[in-house]
């Protein structure tokens, strides 16, 4: 290695500490400004994939925290998925409900769909308003929501209800601007590129 190269090598490992020294006091500033815990309403949304997957990764989560949790899923319903055949494995942590009846292109159905929508709404009712439930995961909620089947302004009042340390994952395609709003943490899933427009079908493992 020549002398120009070892320099040019050492003076940008100078400037990364330099950076990092600066960003760490940055973040850790914040950190200590930010002293609170609370429960979060996190909005997952976005034509993208993806939203689902995050949602159960944080029910991961929370269970590895020994933390009890609950699931209510409003549109899949008529195929099982591999994160239901999971997790009903652990009843004594999670509660799963499964209350849709399909895709709406499937089941064609509205009054049949909007019946099924408020059963699973009373279901979450019930987990919502159990302080023993530390994660709420409500699948779908969002397209719902979208196609008018459920009272949104009697969602967002049981979603401001709840315990005061309880989080609540809402996912699904068209999140109204009243449920951004309410939310403290929105993440959009942007597609960029999907498998399904190239001719592949959905796949256990990855979408199902």
């Amino acid at each position: 290695m020549t002398d120009s190269l070892v320099t040019d090598t050492s003076d940008r490992d100078e400037r990364h500490l330099a950076r990092m020294l600066r960003k760490k006091a940055v973040i850790d500033e914040r950190i200590a400004n930010s002293p609170n815990e609370c429960g979060l309403l996190l909005v997952l949304t976005g034509n993208g994939k993806g939203k689902s997957s995050s949602a159960f990764g944080m029910l991961a989560r929370a269970m590895g925290h020994g933390m009890q949790c609950g699931v209510v899923q409003f549109i899949k319903g008529r195929n099982s998925t591999g994160e239901e055949l999971f997790l009903r494995r652990f009843p004594e942590q999670v509660r799963f409900h499964v209350m849709g009846e399909g895709f709406t292109w499937e089941t064609q159905d509205r009054q049949r769909d909007i019946a099924a929508a408020e059963a699973a709404w009373a279901v979450s009712r019930q987990l919502l308003s159990d302080p023993s439930i530390g994660l709420v995961v409500l699948d779908e909620l969002n397209i719902a929501l979208k196609h008018g089947y459920l009272d949104l302004d009697q969602v967002l009042s049981d979603l401001q209800a709840r315990p005061p340390m309880q989080h609540v994952v809402v996912t699904g395609r068209g999140a109204k601007p009243e449920m951004i709003e309410l939310a403290d943490t929105v993440t959009e899933m942007g597609m960029i590129k999907h498998a399904f427009q190239a001719g592949i079908k959905a796949q256990k493992g990855v979408e199902l």
